[in-house]
């Protein structure tokens, strides 16, 4: 009887690979095969061949003539291109900096105020409402602000002589010193939603008896507000700033539609100074000279972004 059990627990010990149960993390790669076959398809290819193009000499015609480093050091001496990039820090400004403060004092706002005095469901509607110009296509929102932003007939100067303001009445998108500031101010109406949305979000883990501790010990709003909210949604300020940053970078939708880089060149940005080159002026090489530089800055943005944002949820 002893022997019997042992023979068999011997052969349950020595099943061969054939006939044991499948682990689930064997068939991992199979899951994640459809996604990496689709990164190399739509990203890594693309990016080689823009890469190898950006060392050419090609109108898009016949075939490209190797020329070096020469679009990179044409480049460098570009002030088309220098003046492009000067514009991307100016709607960093306007989609990353100010919408991230802006978003924070608003979540704040609805989640300590608005939510206790008026509920959840006015809340749901005003973080709907801020978030709206998100999900427009930028089509769409362009063509209706540069309806609003028109010299003529504009909605905005309509408005400013309606209150006795015509002296302040300007054509907002074709006066070369005011066309990089009105684009950049629908570009912070566009973009307030996604920074509102996730601090709200953030907001919703932070311990509230902290901030009832606070209160006890005679802290006012804006205190508990500094030294409490803000250090614990630290993540998610560095996933706003980064994705912002990022967006910023390679916008192109709006300016194309509301002043196609003009006047003279004053909304001008890198990812749409690469587009008239590559398409307008057929510099195919040049243009992706351009587009290749920008790829790897915003590549550089991300990775130090997931690094901030590492380092700060591991100190939380």
């Amino acid at each position: 009887m002893t022997v019997t059990v042992e023979r068999r627990g011997r052969a349950a010990g020595k099943l061969p690979l054939a006939g044991r149960p499948r682990r689930p993390r064997d068939s991992y790669a199979l899951f994640l095969l459809p996604g990496v076959l689709a990164f190399l398809a739509i990203v890594v290819l693309p990016f080689a061949m823009n890469t190898y193009v950006s060392f050419t000499d090609w109108e898009g015609v016949g075939s490209p003539e190797w020329s070096g480093l020469a679009n990179y050091r044409e480049l460098m001496d570009d002030s088309e291109f220098w003046a492009s990039f000067r514009h991307s820090m100016f709607m960093v400004v306007a989609m990353a900096v100010v919408p991230t403060a802006l978003g924070l004092v608003l979540a704040a706002a609805l989640f300590d105020y608005v939510g206790r005095h008026f509920g959840s469901k006015v809340v749901a509607v005003l973080r709907a409402c801020f978030y709206l110009p998100q999900v427009l296509p930028i089509a769409v929102a362009g063509i209706v602000w540069s309806w609003i932003l028109a010299p003529d007939n504009g909605s905005l100067n309509e408005l400013l002589g309606a209150v006795g303001l015509s002296s302040w009445q300007q054509d907002w998108l074709g006066d070369p010193d005011l066309a990089l500031y009105s684009v950049m101010g629908v570009m912070v109406w566009v973009q307030l939603g996604f920074p509102l949305v996730v601090f709200m979000a953030g907001l919703q883990r932070v311990d509230p008896q902290l901030h009832e501790a606070a209160e006890l010990d005679g802290a006012g709003w804006w205190r508990r507000f500094w030294h409490i909210t803000l250090p614990q949604i630290r993540p998610e300020t560095y996933v706003v700033l980064t994705w912002c940053s990022i967006a910023a970078l390679k916008v192109f939708g709006a300016v194309y539609v509301l002043t196609k880089g003009g006047p003279g060149g004053a909304t001008n940005v890198p990812s749409y100074f690469s587009f008239t080159t590559f398409f307008e002026k057929t510099q195919v090489g040049y243009g992706a000279a351009i587009s290749t530089v920008l790829t790897v800055i915003i590549l550089a943005l991300s990775l130090l972004g997931l690094k901030l944002q590492t380092r700060a949820e591991e100190a939380s």
